[in-house]
């Protein structure tokens, strides 16, 4: 795959991916499914699009009953897409999946979503916190109400979810947050992302250890570059010719190339001795904390 995408530039929040050149790529030909969740009941954010579809792609193939979430209005389009991708690869004994239009920046809207999902399928098996928002900004220009908006939307709905979806997990049960790699490097215009983003990782180590004698695992997966539609509404057009071309591998990730790592950690068979892991499919090797996993899909 080469570096960079053509230039392009989505001026609104949340970006929506039916309109990227090229399209992010959810599937693979060569992921071969092999029912490792096979009547779990799973939850995703921000599945309309990007690392959120493609985990919802991958759950629905792996035999689990998916419902994820999205916004309305902005990303109805791809939420439709997506539904229509589930419904075609679903397994037969999986239910049908269901889309649940929100804003997760507040406890509430959290709370309703779980309990629309108990009402559906009965319980929850995995819960993927995906959603999330970024902006470039100086520390000069950022102010309370944007900063209070963008922990809302990715560190506030991950408390508000796990706390509810808690009283409807058991033993053998798996929550998986979204952290980034800024979380560990930095990033000089993502000050309010990369910061909500270490957030994560230690809520993600914390809620571990309080988790574990319940016997539900709390891990999480730390992206490098991933071509979403995160990219093309935060950042200039020519960032987006270089997007990802700073890796050793010279080139940004496809979101079907991250969703195994949610995969792996939603299956107990793979994955049942970790907890407050975080796994680092970004790249490179420079971060020091990365976990290498061999298993075959």
């Amino acid at each position: 795959m080469a570096s960079g995408f053509p230039p392009q530039k989505q001026e609104t929040q949340p970006g929506i991916q039916h309109v990227m050149d090229p399209n992010p790529q959810f599937s693979s030909p060569n992921y071969k499914p092999s029912n490792k969740l096979h009547g779990k009941v799973t939850l995703v954010t921000g599945g309309d699009s990007g690392i959120g579809r493609a985990v919802c792609y991958c759950y629905a193939l792996e035999g689990a009953s998916v419902a994820f979430t999205y916004l309305k209005g902005r990303e109805d389009k791809d939420a439709d897409e997506t539904l229509r991708l589930l419904h075609e690869v679903k397994t037969r004994e999986a239910k049908e999946p269901i889309m649940i239009a929100t804003d997760l920046g507040f406890e509430e809207n959290c709370k309703r979503v779980v309990e629309e999902v108990v009402n559906a399928f009965g319980r929850v098996d995995v819960l993927v916190n995906c959603a999330a928002e970024q902006h470039e900004v100086s520390i000069e220009e950022i102010d309370e109400a944007r900063l209070e908006r963008v922990f809302r939307t990715n560190i506030f709905s991950q408390f508000f979810l796990a706390k509810y979806a808690l009283k409807h997990m058991k033993e053998g049960s798996s929550i998986i947050n979204t952290t980034s790699v800024v979380a560990y490097t930095g990033h000089s215009s993502l000050l309010e992302y990369a910061s909500t983003k270490g957030a994560i990782v230690a809520f993600t180590r914390g809620l571990a250890l309080q988790l574990a004698p319940k016997g539900i695992r709390v891990n999480g997966v730390a992206p490098g570059p991933v071509w979403t539609p995160l990219i093309t509404a935060s950042f200039s057009e020519e960032a987006i010719k270089q997007f990802g071309s700073e890796t050793p591998m010279k080139r940004a990730a496809q979101p079907v190339e991250v969703a195994p790592s949610y995969v792996f950690l939603a299956c107990n068979d793979c994955s049942s001795y970790y907890t407050g892991q975080i796994l680092h499919p970004n790249g490179t090797v420079s971060n020091m904390r990365c976990l290498l996993v061999w298993f075959l899909l």
